[in-house]
């Protein structure tokens, strides 16, 4: 084994692939999540893809006292990747609230205990929505952050603006800030997926809800951007992609690869596509139509991003590969994997 890694909200989406990187890559890995936009069947699903359970506590990463009794438990953790946030655009600007005590308040608990229980390397979900809306596109990892359009964005920008902090303090820690951009699809075996809680904020499980006939029909918000077809546009990565993004992040810290003690790095394709063009890719990739209609512009939203991920491919080696019509095609095996077992 290569050490034992803390993966906060692995049992979310990006969390539980992640975890499955992790483990396929050697590593021992802890999961610790509050199951609030989740559901702890996922472990079972990480099980079958790996042949290794990972270990599991049912906790709240704000509680401070909980997180301590964890790290006393689970000693010689040596990294620490955090999932654990709320993140949906829309649910921010209506309860801008819970997304700051939440996002903030675990990420502040765990810089806190990283030094006192010895964890050297820290990854952390940040997000493209730090860039807001950006001047021009692709984007790279030195283009100026703006003002956040979003309570979710802003906690991301806060968060960096932390982690940095910390770290200028002399904190005897690593960090890297991973900024992706929009993660879709499923794991190629269909045995994890995307599956929040209740309806869904993202865009790709309403698709596929949708598709299948548990939800109505598919709102796009806003036909009349300034765009070529009127659509939002951003740059949809493959969740396993992303997931191999985190380990060689990982790996890059404990392994003394660079002597910064914090980078950053945009991951993404560096392809722009359209809300309209990834329903086409579906429809492409499936044979199945997908009911929709156009709706109002969503508070919050951006125009159009998509990364520059130079940095990522030649210093990290990472690349993204899978293509849009094989994620979108895996995003749909899950639902029917879903519809099979009865769930959805």
């Amino acid at each position: 084994m290569k050490g034992k890694i803390l993966v906060a909200g692995g049992t979310g989406f990006i969390g539980s692939h992640t975890t499955v990187e992790l483990q396929n890559a050697g590593y021992e890995v802890v999961i610790v999540d509050n199951l609030s936009n989740s559901n702890a069947d996922v472990i079972n699903g990480i099980e079958h893809i790996t042949g290794v359970r990972p270990t599991f506590y049912n906790a709240d990463c704000t509680d401070i006292d909980a997180m301590r009794s964890l790290f006393e438990r689970e000693q010689g953790i040596r990294g620490i990747i955090d999932f654990a946030a709320s993140k949906a655009v829309g649910e921010s600007v209506q309860k801008p609230i819970l997304y700051y005590r939440n996002n903030l308040n675990i990420l502040l608990n765990l810089l806190d205990l990283m030094p006192e229980f010895g964890v050297k390397g820290f990854v952390f979900s940040s997000s493209c929505t730090v860039y807001g809306e950006p001047d021009h596109n692709p984007i790279t990892e030195d283009a100026p952050t703006k003002k956040a359009t979003s309570p979710y964005g802003a906690t991301k920008q806060v968060s960096e603006d932390i982690i940095a902090d910390v770290i200028r303090s002399g904190s005897p820690i690593k960090a890297i800030l991973l900024r992706y951009f929009n993660p879709i699809g499923a794991h190629p075996t269909a045995e994890i997926g995307e599956l929040p809680n209740g309806v869904p904020a993202n865009l790709v499980p309403y698709l596929t809800q949708t598709a299948i006939g548990v939800r109505k029909e598919l709102s796009v918000f806003g036909n009349d951007y300034p765009t070529p077809d009127g659509t939002c546009i951003r740059d949809f990565i493959n969740v396993v992609d992303l997931a191999k993004a985190h380990v060689v992040a990982l790996e890059r810290m404990l392994e003394d690869k660079s002597d910064k003690p914090l980078e950053v790095f945009n991951i993404g394709t560096g392809n722009g596509v359209s809300v309209q063009q990834l329903l086409d890719a579906f429809e492409r990739a499936t044979g199945v139509s997908v009911p929709h209609k156009y709706v109002e512009r969503r508070q919050g939203d951006i125009v159009q991003i998509w990364a520059d991920p130079k940095r990522a491919n030649e210093v990290l080696g990472w690349k993204a590969e899978a293509t849009l019509d094989d994620t979108m095609l895996s995003a749909w095996k899950w639902q029917l994997k879903l519809r099979e077992r009865g769930i959805m």
